[in-house]
């Protein structure tokens, strides 16, 4: 497991996050007063059983769902105090996503998939969106891709192309839940690969949530989801 000793302030600070479902008689709580800080820069993994939690937790960090008790705070701001019409704002230019399943649009080239979240308008990219869409597919070895439609690539051209579309807002948190879910051995090692280096070549925080204790292993720090709290994984073994 990677060390990076990180010492900057967290971009993201959770404080005793409560979340339940279902009604009064049949409530079940996923998340049981759960803390977790994370440093800008940091790539954490965690990991879980089914039901425990983790995709939920990755709900509430990305703004897609509120906890019933507890605070979230993102880049210094409580999320609960985010007017709830600035939300879409926040997800598209501050977060990034990337799921199990890649989500692309078939009728789509892979630099007309990267581009679509910088349609919303009013982006404050740092460098001209394009530019920035045709340099990442590059650096992820889709450069003569550009122009393939997704049914085209194989399963792990298409999650890198979904990498790539969730970075190209550059926001500063990057969320994962189950990247690899759907790949074989060899291009989840790949894409485990990328998403290091661009960790640190990018800069962007990463937090992933997935089943694989090789995936978790690489990251700077791996916690599991256990009983709504989690613990660094040398606690729970």
């Amino acid at each position: 497991m990677r060390n990076n000793n990180i010492v900057s302030p967290p971009i993201l600070d959770l404080r005793g996050v409560y979340k339940s479902y279902g009604g009064t008689l049949q409530q079940t709580t996923v998340l049981k007063g759960l803390d977790l800080r994370v440093a800008e820069g940091e790539a954490v993994a965690i990991l879980g059983p089914s039901g425990s939690g983790k995709s939920t937790l990755l709900q509430l960090i990305g703004t897609l769902d509120t906890p019933d008790r507890g605070e979230i705070y993102f880049n210094g701001r409580d999320l609960s105090g985010v007017p709830a019409s600035d939300l879409p704002r926040l997800r598209n230019q501050e977060i990034g996503f990337i799921f199990q399943m890649h989500h692309l649009l078939p009728q789509c080239t892979v630099l007309e998939n990267v581009l679509i979240p910088t349609l919303a308008g009013d982006t404050q990219a740092r460098e001209p969106v394009q530019a920035r869409a045709i340099r990442l597919l590059q650096r992820v070895g889709l450069g003569s891709r550009m122009k393939h439609r997704p049914g085209q690539l194989s399963g792990g051209e298409r999650q890198r192309v979904a990498v790539v579309r969730a970075l190209i807002n550059e926001p500063r948190l990057l969320l994962a839940d189950e990247p690899t879910g759907a790949l074989d051995r060899t291009s989840a090692e790949n894409l485990t690969d990328l998403l290091l280096e661009l960790n640190r070549e990018e800069g962007v925080t990463l937090l992933v949530i997935t089943h694989s204790l090789a995936l978790a292993q690489q990251m700077s720090r791996c916690l599991e989801l256990q009983d709504g709290r989690l613990i660094p994984l040398e606690e729970s073994v």
